[in-house]
């Protein structure tokens, strides 16, 4: 699934992590390490947390959570995420995900409450991991590898160059959250998932959702 992803209508097709806008107020494309960086610090906590979460519950249940067991956990991802539009991106990419894991593990994710307030992709994400028999140390790994090759490919797509430079981006952005990986892993209780704001990045997530000519939704 993670191969196949940026070549899916769900995946880094859809979704640049906000990079269009920022290239377009102005960010230099020599400065898209510090972005990802900065992503990691903030965005990627937030996100891998709430996916470790998930996972234990459904591991817990062991089987598919019913939906309300998921709820606290995504009143108190939602409160992390204050940028409508991150949010709404997050529940599409999630639908997707959602659809996918249900050809490859049936039944691994319940339907959501609302058909208009579909599981975000970072729930999805650690329902798929649990299912799929994922450590949570991995996942943690995997949403951290998933948010910065969205930017690297998205930056490939806004300004072409060499694929080897960003995947050497990628490597260390990830390299980054190394040493958070393990804390990360431990979350069990929604309200201990990290509070990191990043307002810059929320900001061109908004500014995404309304440009009147893009290449991504987000």
């Amino acid at each position: 699934m993670l191969l196949a992803d940026s070549r899916l209508p769900a995946g880094a097709h859809v979704s640049s992590n906000a990079l269009e806008a920022a290239l377009r107020d102005g960010l230099a494309p020599s400065a898209v390490a510090a972005y990802l960086a900065s992503r990691q610090r903030t965005v990627t906590e937030v996100e891998a947390g709430a996916a470790v979460v998930a996972r234990r519950i459904a591991l817990d249940a062991e089987r598919a959570p019913a939906p309300e067991a998921l709820e606290p956990l995504l009143r108190e991802w939602a409160a992390r995420t204050p940028s409508r539009a991150q949010r709404e991106v997050a529940c599409a990419l999630g639908d997707g995900l959602r659809r996918l894991a249900d050809v490859l593990w049936p039944g691994a994710v319940p339907a959501p409450i609302s058909r208009e307030r579909p599981w975000p992709r970072p729930l999805v994400l650690g329902l798929v991991a649990a299912a799929a028999g994922l450590a949570a140390e991995d996942l943690v790994r995997l949403v951290a590898y998933d948010d910065a090759q969205t930017v690297a490919a998205a930056l490939l797509k806004l300004e072409p160059g060499d694929p080897r430079s960003a995947a050497a981006l990628v490597l260390e952005a990830c390299a980054l959250l190394e040493p958070r990986v393990a804390e990360l892993a431990a979350l069990e209780d929604p309200v201990h998932i990290p509070c990191t704001g990043a307002p810059l990045t929320e900001g061109w997530a908004e500014a995404q959702s309304t440009l009147p000519r893009r290449l991504f939704r987000a």
